[in-house]
């Protein structure tokens, strides 16, 4: 195996990754992007992104991605088109594993993202980002004075559900169990609005539509029986997983997420915002953000991440 040697390599192709390798080599360092296999994050699943700044008319989530990965690479970025296999964090350099070649690093930005959990039924995957959706906050606009489903039961369910009936005209929870695992407070929320619904023990079999959703099939958890729903809108709230998998030696939270680690200097002011567990690594994005969950503050948190590597090496080098 050969041995190459970075000041900075970024792990992971969405928002935080690109935005991570633009600063990471504007300020003089050698850099490696590796994408991964399904590069681009979830961003390539997406259709029009509306809230992204800078797009008068929106622009396709690959679309934005493919710019990201244009400008990377022309600012000099070296791009490995490939999985990880393997993170050595236990000496420096760093030594990352990817198709049987080893990269070694002096520093290590985290940006692998998290995917979304689906419910893996027919209809799905043809009809993901036309009536089908993950994100209230990202697509909730299309879905003006629409009736939507919320199929969950946890916090993110009841956020999303309350998110969109500033925007819906109705808002139906379609939870498999006859009480919330959300926290009290959430639910009640929940409960005191009076544009959500709430319909128990059914869970969502099938979805219904050529080109974009207009019904689902829901089954009821208790007899077995189905019925047809139609519905203009669906969004699923059944949580994340992060992409850590691969990671050893990074202190994750109870959810899997990578925990952040603010440092501060002698004076009490911030020195790293994205410190890890392990000096020299640091983190971006979707794998440790659980709460924004947005392209824009993926895109902050690598340019962030990059800055704080950026501090590190001129320390520690």
């Amino acid at each position: 195996m050969n041995a190459s040697l970075y000041d900075v390599i970024v792990l992971g192709s969405g928002p935080a990754g690109w935005t991570a390798g633009i600063y990471a080599i504007r300020a003089g360092r050698k850099t490696l992007l590796i994408t991964g296999i399904r590069w681009g994050g979830q961003l390539m699943l997406t259709t029009l992104v509306e809230n992204y700044p800078g797009f008068v008319e929106g622009i396709q989530g690959p679309d934005l991605m493919m710019n990201m990965r244009k400008q990377t690479e022309r600012l000099g970025v070296e791009v490995v088109n490939t999985d990880f296999s393997e993170a050595d964090f236990s000496s420096r350099p760093f030594k990352i594993t990817a198709d049987n070649k080893i990269y070694e690093a002096k520093s290590v930005i985290i940006a692998t993202g998290a995917d979304d959990i689906w419910l893996n039924v027919p209809g799905e995957m043809q009809l993901r980002g036309k009536g089908v959706s993950t994100c209230a906050t990202c697509d909730a606009f299309f879905f003006r004075n629409k009736d939507v489903i919320v199929v969950g039961g946890g916090d993110s369910a009841m956020e999303e559900a309350l998110f969109l009936s500033n925007v819906c005209k109705s808002v139906t929870i379609i939870h498999r169990r006859d009480k919330f695992r959300a926290s009290k407070i959430m639910q009640q929320r929940v409960f005191d609005n009076p544009k959500i619904k709430i319909i128990w023990n059914k869970v969502v079999t099938k979805y219904i539509g050529p080109d974009k959703v207009t019904a689902v099939v829901l089954k009821d958890t208790k007899t077995g029986k189905e019925e047809e729903y139609k519905i203009d809108g669906v969004f699923v709230a059944i949580g994340h997983k992060p992409n850590t998998d691969k990671f050893r030696g990074i202190e994750l939270d109870p959810m899997g997420y990578i925990v952040r680690k603010e440092e501060k200097d002698k004076n009490g002011l911030l020195k790293y915002f994205s410190a890890t567990s392990v000096a020299g690594v640091f983190v971006s994005g979707d794998v440790h953000d659980y709460r924004y969950k947005q392209a824009i503050t993926a895109a902050a948190f690598g340019c962030m991440a990059a800055l704080d590597a950026d501090r590190w090496l001129g320390e520690n080098s």
